[in-house]
């Protein structure tokens, strides 16, 4: 009986001190999570397991993030019903504002509005009126039903507000071609996410808007045909019109980057000596200049055109900066289609033909100004060569594919020439130089000369500019947006013909990104996100099968283990 009682009292203390024990590590379980939270207060981390980072901020992001002292709120309207590729931008949107909201070392509020949903007809009224004066504007969208299409207003828009200023920012990036299909502008515009947030809060933070002047006054296009460029620039930069003639000193100070595209009258050299004090004083130009006349709408009904030589006034500027556009018109067998009526079929039938004087420039993927960009869209192109200058680096960004040939001007043109089959040994060379990139220290083009007649302010010019960079292209074509019969602009890089896009108006904001942002954020704009859509025809086929997996599986597990749960308590217990 004693030993019993002993082993009976033995057990009783055990049992107790698994009691105190179990209590001690539900305790410690409590403390140890408790202090997990704290920690994770102050101390934020996660963890990137895709391949390409696509989870992880850039430093350049985290910097400003960290250095912003003010409160910063974003409202995105991308919001409620949707179709599946806008809710694919809108979660993409969603995971990087969490990231900017734990990095960042303020109030940092991101919310997610509906605008319309739920209210009546007078009321969502109102509500786009208000958005609109704002600049959030909607976008109006045809989805793909049952029974056809139907039409869907989206914002895929977001307001920034912070230091008591606000900024509209576009999510949906490089709309055109098919309405209807938007699966490639939403994956490019998920790639560009991190950019456009952080070049935008930028922006907002330090309330500088770079200007960006167009020239105008020597023949280049209308803003017809520059709409799209100026459009497109101006959602982050301010731009605008500007005539050499008439602006002064302080408008050419106030200026960042000049934008020459196809003018067709000769430079005056007071025009020149302005440009000039532009490059010395630090600004970035954009040259994009023919050098030899030649438009299509020139050969139209049988017309036969000479392409001659475009006087403008402007090759010794150019070479004393260390580029040289030729006098010549590149023929590539890689090329754009134009349409061409055609003597067989109905009357008036048109059809499409390749044109080889339309090359397709591809861009130098080992540079950051044109990493990523679509291929480019030239008409009647000529080749750049680059001159040895002193103190200027000197970078191709354009170029031909090695199928082309190079005829010198004059030459003459006519729409017959589409049929002419181009000979493999004759288009059978080395790639064109089209487009290069110059940077550095420029030497002025007036040093030792006299002032030029109608300059009546006083300018100082050095011997040598501040660190300046230009971009020479050999077509002043690429920044013209194609305009419909009706006066309306297209979307620049948009062929209405073909109803392709190309990368011109990419390129456009790359530049203005990489000549006015002393950060470097155009490396964002870059970056490299592979994004995975599912297989629509999979989907389609497969539909109802995952349905009834995602559905009746989980039930059946459930069963299955309430089942086996009943009968091992029964055998453990029926003892």
């Amino acid at each position: 009986m004693v030993g019993k009682g002993a082993r009976s009292k033995e057990q009783g203390v055990r049992s107790k001190e698994q009691g105190i024990n179990k209590w001690f590590l539900l305790l410690l379980f409590v403390v140890v999570l408790v202090l997990l939270n704290v920690i994770a207060q102050f101390a934020y981390t996660r963890f990137d397991f895709t391949k390409e980072k696509r989870f992880t901020l850039s430093e350049k992001t985290k910097e400003i993030l960290k250095n912003n002292k003010h409160e910063v709120t974003i409202r995105v309207y991308l919001d409620g019903d949707m179709p599946a590729a806008f809710k694919r931008l809108r979660n993409a949107t969603k995971d990087l504002l969490n990231d900017y909201k734990a990095y960042a070392n303020t109030n940092f509020k991101v919310l997610f509005i509906d605008a319309i949903s739920g209210k009546s007809a007078e009321e969502q009224e109102a509500a786009i009126s208000q958005l609109y004066e704002v600049g959030v504007r909607p976008t109006n969208i045809n989805i793909k039903t049952d029974a056809g299409f139907a039409e869907k207003l989206v914002f895929p828009m977001a307001l920034i507000e912070s230091n008591g200023k606000q900024m509209p920012v576009k999510l949906l990036q490089n709309l055109g071609g098919e309405a209807s299909n938007y699966d490639q502008s939403i994956n490019n515009s998920i790639k560009n996410l991190e950019y456009i947030f952080t070049s935008s809060l930028k922006k907002v933070i330090t309330g500088y808007n770079p200007r960006i002047g167009f020239t105008e006054g020597n023949g280049e296009p209308d803003n017809r045909y520059l709409y799209d460029a100026i459009t497109a620039l101006a959602d982050s930069y301010v731009v605008g019109r500007v005539n050499l003639d008439s602006i002064t000193k302080p408008g050419l100070d106030s200026l960042k980057m000049l934008v020459v595209a196809k003018p067709l009258k000769a430079f005056t050299e007071a025009q020149k000596y302005k440009i000039n004090y532009f490059v010395m004083k630090g600004g970035h130009v954009v040259w994009s200049i023919d050098q030899v006349r030649m438009d299509l709408d020139s050969l139209r009904n049988g017309r036969s055109f000479l392409a001659a030589n475009n006087a403008l006034n402007l090759d010794d500027m150019l070479f004393e900066y260390g580029a040289r556009i030729n006098y010549n018109i590149i023929a590539d067998v890689n090329c754009a289609e134009i349409p061409v009526a055609t003597a067989t079929g109905p009357q008036g039938n048109i059809q499409m033909a390749p044109w080889l004087y339309y090359p397709i420039l591809l861009p130098d993927t080992s540079n950051n100004v044109v990493r990523n960009l679509d291929n480019i869209k030239a008409e009647f192109a000529s080749t750049v060569d680059t001159i040895g200058s002193k103190n200027v680096r000197k970078h191709l960004i354009l170029s031909t594919s090695p199928y082309n040939k190079v005829y010198t001007s004059p030459k003459m043109f006519n729409l017959q020439m589409v049929e002419e089959e181009p000979s493999q040994k004759e288009f059978t060379s080395t790639a064109k130089s089209v487009g290069v990139l110059l940077e550095g220290r420029f030497k002025s083009v007036f040093l030792n000369r006299p002032v030029p007649e109608g300059i009546k302010e006083q300018y100082e010019v050095p011997a040598q500019s501040k660190p300046a960079k230009m971009i020479v292209i050999g077509d002043g074509d690429i920044f013209r947006n194609q305009v419909g019969a009706d006066g309306s602009p297209f979307p620049l890089g948009f062929d209405r013909y073909t109803q392709q896009n190309f990368g011109n108006k990419a390129l456009l904001l790359n530049i203005a990104d990489y000549f006015t942002n002393e950060d470097n954020l155009i490396a964002l704009r870059n970056k490299e996100i592979t994004v995975r859509p599912l297989d629509k025809t999979l989907v389609r086929t497969e539909k109802t099968k995952w349905q009834l997996i995602n559905t009746v599986l989980p039930i059946l597990l459930l069963i299955c283990f309430a089942t086996f749960q009943h009968y091992y308590r029964k055998h453990k217990y029926a003892r």
